[in-house]
């Protein structure tokens, strides 16, 4: 059976969570915190950082490379498009989400969620006013233009893709912040209809107990 690590509040294993229920596949969830200096798991992926996934003789690290995997290993219910220049701007936008967006939303949930609930320490606000005021406004006004006004992505199908753009932006949620509907609604009428999709709105459930936030 295949092994996925990590939890559920993640955005990287989101996506993974995201294709194996898309894919309707088994699997166990060990529960793995990023950079836990576990031994046993630095093993499986010596960065220490969350999702792997073992599938028999196959441990891979790294969400792209394993939702890649699961793709080519399981094609039945995609969650690329088939047609290839669809392929390649799928695969942009993950990059994009999982680089460049997920470090500003992960800024923003660091320094209003974990610094104050976990580590006990103040915020640093003016690293957050900089992050929403000046840093984050340009990419949410190339998202808006890139995304549709109807539908997701690549049609009436949820892809990755949709997922991607809209994880990073759960977790800045979960610290408080939101997408101004009133400069990019676009952008945030379209991850309301990705939210509501059915396998993403369970595993959205999932990830909000996770963080206590249900």
């Amino acid at each position: 059976m295949i092994q996925l690590y990590g939890v559920a509040g993640s955005p990287f294993v989101r996506k993974v969570l995201f294709v194996l229920a898309v894919k309707e596949l088994p699997f166990e969830h060990i529960q793995q915190m990023p950079f836990a200096r576990d031994p046993e798991y630095l093993k499986i992926n010596p960065l220490g950082k969350i999702p792997s996934l073992r599938d028999g003789d196959v441990l891979l690290c790294d969400s792209t490379v394993i939702c890649e995997y699961l793709e080519d290993a399981y094609p039945e219910h995609p969650v690329y498009p088939l047609d290839i220049p669809g392929k390649a701007r799928a695969r942009w936008l993950e990059e994009l989400a999982g680089s460049r967006v997920t470090e500003l939303a992960a800024g923003i949930f660091f320094q209003r969620y974990m610094r104050p609930k976990v580590l006990k320490q103040e915020p640093d606000e003016a690293l957050i006013e900089k992050i929403i005021n000046k840093q984050l406004p340009p990419m949410l006004d190339y998202l808006e233009s890139q995304v549709p006004g109807e539908g997701f992505l690549f049609g009436d199908n949820i892809t990755l893709a949709d997922v991607s753009l809209l994880s990073p932006f759960v977790n800045a949620g979960y610290a408080g912040f939101a997408v101004d509907p009133s400069r990019w609604p676009v952008f945030v009428g379209f991850m309301e209809r990705v939210k509501s999709q059915p396998v993403v709105a369970r595993l959205l459930a999932e990830s909000a107990a996770a963080m206590g936030q249900a």
